[in-house]
């Protein structure tokens, strides 16, 4: 499937929706208008987070969520995942910038800071109900979607996986019985000097009726090429050229008026540079200069499937629902320049083979005052790693290495919502999970050429290259827990009601795919027992009030909360003179994090909306059990417990106008603007890697046109143009080496320290884009 393909796919799905409009537009009445975006956004938005036979009001359910439905994505022009960092309190949907689409989520604090496959993500996604076990493959463009929901803290009870977090609900676009199409070509770039080229996304749907009442279908395309937003000041040429490809299919078969079955298929590839790595020892953090030598290379290719079952029955007058789903990554991240500097010092290349099934049956029914909702969950991923190394000046011999993984999951769940009266529900749920890993690893060191992908990297034995050293082990271990959930909620009138939960998640333990350090690694596991790290424990208390004016234009949501942190999985980042950079996977600390969160919108007019949102987080650490500080005798002290939790913002607030101008017979035209803050966070645990604030405006202006469906945008990102990266990862390459670097200067100081402005030496920060200005053409039907 090329891109060129896809392209004439949809054009396609132009034509046809052009073709239908005149008809569709005879079968509308005569001085009708189409509604603003003012209203589509005031409309009540639905969600699944509950898993009840039929959605619900987002303002009605007793859980911390931020719930887009397709109307609102619209409206609010919003274009990737990763934007919505942008929209909610207290969430950050970033891609961690190594490795293209890879997530690095974090809600309420609790993250993840590395690119590792084998560590279990602390926030969920879920595609049309399927658990994804792998981050990878995940922050890419939004298309064809019915709704996105965002929910805070643990989600163990009623979804696939446990999750610690927070979840990330992804629907896409369903089958409809009414024939409906649609077509959009978008191209944006940089309009600042010094920055590289444009990126142009075209995508299409069409959906409707095959067998009217029986037989419902939908097909999507998306292709996207991208020239390059930045540019290598090495080279003088564009960086971060990308393509990528998704065709997507679904059936609705409808054999009866209680039955429904749901199929879905995804297929996607891709491919482009490696990370635009900024190397903070020779170039100041608040630019957006970087040089390196070798651009570097991705691909991948994806297959998601799922199949969906709905069944009606009598008993409860309930609903029985079974999701299969099914995927397949393939991904090799070529040579990544990963020294960010315009010398062959630290060059990796990735590769990366993911194969899940999982299986979630359930049923939810009514009896009487009690809502029942339980099930059984089943979870098999197969998992392979290879990771390879070049550093000439540290060796003269590449390095190998990597893991392969089984991981099986088992669980049963029960919740119970309980009427107490017309206006209490008191909420009781519990839940057992069964988790087993089996693991071969091999430590990423000199070695003969292999692959664990491949099956050829060894994981017993010695390594021949450095006489005496063990090539790797096997080991298997496995995790039970019962996850409980209390809860109540008490309506005042039918549009404000508080709600309170108690939960207790886990994360399961496992291993660690990136042993570079085997010494250091193997008296770890002498002094405790057990190649693997263990699960990371979570109790999670919050209140939330919700309220709604009676006339609907009003919104308001808030919230508390308190998190407890036990066993806390870290990967603990550290330059290395000997591997570039060693990350180690512990349990380093018990923490609480405590905070708060308020969003609401507010329509002053018909067609003037105002939206705001605001979080506040304080975190601390209540006990270290590891030299987080990275202390050079390996002291753990007060040192230890002052430092800032990592992915942890202070603050985040953020406001938004959104307003519709009638044209009469000229059309409509949308204009939004969105602002939101967020703190610095510290990014290593010892927090000499950091992210600074950001700042991020954005705005677009659409013009509705008279022609049916027909409307046209301008639109622009991160018009502050503030610099953000993906991580900032401690290297032993930098400030000396600037006379080889074009505009570099020499900014190491020698000495690292937390939240410094420059790194002791230098440091690794994958480049987010800055500044952008777009324009978008859409055809719906």
């Amino acid at each position: 499937m090329k891109l060129g393909v896809c392209q004439h796919l949809l054009a396609g799905v132009s034509v046809i929706a052009l073709a239908a409009g005149p008809a569709i537009a005879q079968d509308q009445d005569e001085g009708t208008t189409s509604r603003g975006s003012v209203q589509r956004v005031m409309d009540v938005i639905r969600v699944t987070a509950t898993k009840r036979p039929d959605a619900e009001d987002v303002q009605d359910v007793p859980v911390a969520v931020t719930a887009f439905n397709s109307d609102t994505l619209d409206a609010l022009n919003v274009r990737d995942l990763e934007s919505l960092s942008f929209s909610a309190p207290n969430v950050s949907l970033d891609d961690i910038g190594t490795a293209r689409g890879t997530a690095n989520f974090s809600i309420r604090g609790l993250g993840v800071n590395s690119s590792i496959p084998s560590i279990d993500p602390t926030v969920g996604v879920f595609i049309d109900g399927v658990y994804i076990g792998v981050n990878n493959g995940l922050v890419f463009d939004m298309f064809d979607l019915d709704s996105i929901e965002i929910l805070r803290g643990p989600q163990g009870l009623l979804f696939g996986r446990n999750t610690t977090g927070g979840a990330v609900l992804i629907n896409t676009g369903s089958p409809t019985d009414e024939f409906t199409a649609a077509a959009r070509i978008a191209t944006d770039g940089p309009i600042d000097d010094g920055r590289g080229g444009w990126n142009t996304t075209v995508q299409g749907y069409v959906s409707g009726p095959i067998v009217e009442d029986v037989l419902n279908g939908r097909l999507a395309l998306y292709a996207n090429n991208d020239d390059g937003y930045f540019t290598n000041l090495a080279t003088g040429e564009n960086h971060g050229a990308a393509e990528m490809n998704i065709l997507r299919g679904s059936l609705e078969w409808m054999p009866s008026d209680r039955v429904t079955f749901l199929g879905r298929v995804e297929l996607s590839e891709g491919d482009g540079d490696g990370p635009a790595g900024q190397n903070r020892g020779v170039y100041e953090r608040d630019t957006f200069d970087f040089a390196i030598d070798e651009p570097g290379h991705y691909e991948f290719e994806g297959v998601l499937a799922s199949l969906r079952t709905d069944i009606d029955v009598d008993f409860g007058n309930g609903q029985i629902t079974n999701i299969l789903g099914y995927r397949s990554y393939e991904s090799e991240n070529g040579v990544g320049d990963i020294d960010a500097l315009p010398l062959f010092l630290f060059h990796s290349i990735a590769e990366l083979s993911q194969e899940q099934i999982s299986n979630e049956l359930r049923y939810a029914g009514t009896f009487g005052a009690i809502d029942l909702t339980t099930g059984l969950y089943y979870f098999n991923q197969d998992l392979s790693y290879t990771e390879i190394r070049d550093l000439p000046p540290v060796s003269p011999l590449t390095l190998y290495g990597g893991g392969r993984q089984d991981h099986t999951v088992y669980g049963v769940f029960a919740q119970v919502d309980y009427n107490f009266t017309e206006n209490f529900v008191g909420t009781f749920g519990l839940r057992y999970s069964s988790e087993e890993k089996d693991a071969e690893i091999t430590y990423i060191r000199p070695r003969p050429e292999c692959s664990v992908v491949d099956g050829t990297c060894p994981s017993t034995g010695t390594n021949p290259f450095v006489p005496g050293e063990n090539n790797g082990f096997e080991d298997g271990d496995e995790w039970s827990n019962v996850t409980p959930r209390v809860g109540f909620q008490y309506f005042f009138a039918d549009n404000t009601n508080v709600f309170g939960n108690y939960t207790r998640g886990f994360r399961s333990g496992g291993y660690n795919f990136r042993v570079t350090a085997p010494a250091a690694f193997e008296d770890f596991v002498a002094s405790t027992g057990s190649f693997s790290f263990d699960e990371e424990a979570v109790d999670s208390y919050e209140l939330g009030f919700r309220h709604q004016t009676d006339d609907g234009r009003g919104q308001i949501s808030l919230g508390v909360y308190m998190t407890q942190v036990e066993d806390m999985q870290r990967e603990v980042n550290a330059s290395s003179a000997t591997s570039g950079v060693v990350q180690t996977i512990l349990n380093t600390a018990d923490a609480t994090i405590r905070g708060l969160e308020a969003e609401g919108r507010w329509a002053l007019t018909d067609t003037l909306l105002l939206t705001a949102n605001v979080g506040l987080m304080d975190a601390e650490y209540d006990s270290v059990i590891y030299n987080i500080s990275s202390d050079p005798g390996g002291v753990i002290d007060d040192e230890d417990l002052a430092l800032a939790l990592p992915r942890v913002p202070e603050t985040t607030y953020g406001f938004g106008i959104l307003h519709d101008l009638d044209l009469g017979e000229g059309g409509q035209v949308t204009t939004r603007v969105n602002f939101q803050h967020r703190d610095e966070i510290a990014y290593t645990d010892n927090n000499f890697g950091w992210i600074q604030e950001a700042d991020m405006l954005s705005a677009d202006i659409t013009w509705n046109t008279p022609v049916e469906g027909l409307s046209v945008s301008i639109y622009g990102q991160n018009l502050l143009d503030e610099v953000q990266a993906g991580n900032d990862t401690q290297l032993p390459f930098g400030g000396s080496l600037a006379p080889a670097v074009p505009g570099g200067q020499n900014l190491s100081t020698g000495v690292n320290v937390p939240f410094g402005e420059h790194p002791a030496v230098g440091s690794f920060a994958p480049l987010k884009k800055g500044r952008t200005i777009g324009f978008e053409l859409t055809i719906r039907r």
